[in-house]
């Protein structure tokens, strides 16, 4: 076969966009591109590499044909034109929250748990940006030892939010620096030279919807559900590039060097750690990059089984995008893909 026909549904959002990029750059086998969006940018023109692509309504009719959706425009979008897509052949690939706790859908990032493809029927979960960053750090080390527990502390950039609240960390910032009031409206609180504890809804138990995405999604990633994993979802004033402060517990101690070889030699993860040249990694160095960044790795010093990393990645493309094709990739590696394809 010479290439798939390709859609991607919410092409105009900054995902969307990012997605784009990639199948581009990647060179997946595209034999028709179609780019779908909702009624307010349809019409539109989204441009890349010199290309002008149009922007079709996405309706259920628009998918006939299509071999591949590639869906980030938002979880209700995805509740009703997924299984229309599927219904016509195609295989989603979804960014957003709607499907990843379904067990009858895989959640998956290619370089840790490719084999669940085999038992998608139509869909296949990407999962949230802050859990793909994380678990691309943490998953060379189960080979080290066995894990016990992780807490982590994310440091998320407000691309997270969408374009709106990109722009409002730039309006913002004028506005602080002009000693005008700007007040917060694609975010929850003023961004502007503050940091917001608060991403997404908060739950009965204390926790945000986010903080427990990554518990949740985590679990069902490692096949593992009394996988023990908490932490706190911070925004913050950064533009591209979610950071993540990991403590790691193991069930005995660990050889610091083994745990910087197993890292350095994992697919899609990059070492950045010399303190003595202050090498770490930033959201600058993270942004516009496949790889997830790992530095400042540290025995901790109030337990001898654990270790502290810090854990950088871009949202928009190693987050999502990138999972997005990646998963796109492995299922056509695999013949899940296409009018050839079987379902589980």
């Amino acid at each position: 076969m010479s290439g798939y026909t390709v859609a991607i549904l919410g092409a105009t959002g900054m995902v969307g966009h990012e997605m784009l990029r990639t199948v581009i750059e990647r060179r997946f086998p595209v034999a028709k591109l179609k780019l779908l969006a909702s009624a307010r940018t349809a019409g539109s023109t989204v441009s890349f590499a010199g290309v002008d692509y149009a922007v079709e309504l996405a309706t259920p009719e628009a998918f006939e044909g299509v071999d591949l959706v590639l869906a980030s425009a938002g979880a209700s979008v995805s509740r009703t034109l997924a299984p229309e897509a599927v219904k016509r052949g195609a295989v989603v690939v979804d960014n957003t929250s709607e499907f990843r706790m379904d067990p009858t859908v895989p959640l998956v990032i290619p370089e840790i748990n490719a084999h669940a493809l085999n038992e998608h029927r139509g869909i296949v979960a990407n999962p949230n940006c802050s859990t793909a960053i994380l678990l691309m750090a943490v998953a060379p080390l189960r080979v080290v030892a066995k894990i016990e527990r992780i807490v982590v502390s994310t440091y998320q950039s407000v691309s997270g939010a969408g374009k709106e609240a990109v722009d409002e960390l730039e309006e913002s910032t004028r506005a602080s620096l002009a000693g005008q009031d700007h007040a917060p409206q694609a975010l929850n609180k003023p961004i502007a030279f503050n940091l917001i504890p608060h991403i997404d809804v908060f739950q009965d138990n204390g926790y945000t919807k986010e903080e427990l995405k990554f518990t949740n999604e985590t679990r069902k990633i490692f096949e593992d559900p009394e996988f023990r994993i908490s932490g706190t979802c911070v925004r913050v004033p950064v533009a591209v590039g979610h950071a993540e402060s990991v403590n790691i517990e193991f069930d005995r101690p660990v050889d610091m060097a083994k745990v910087r070889e197993a890292i350095a030699h994992a697919s899609g993860v990059r070492l950045m750690d010399d303190p003595a040249t202050a090498t770490y990694p930033q959201p600058t160095d993270a942004a516009g990059i496949d790889d997830v960044l790992v530095g400042r790795i540290r025995g901790d010093v109030s337990h001898p089984n654990a270790i502290n990393l810090w854990v950088v990645g871009d949202n928009l493309r190693r987050g999502a995008a990138l999972n997005a094709v990646l998963i796109a990739e492995s299922l056509a590696e695999q013949g899940l893909l296409g009018p050839s394809r079987t379902l589980a």
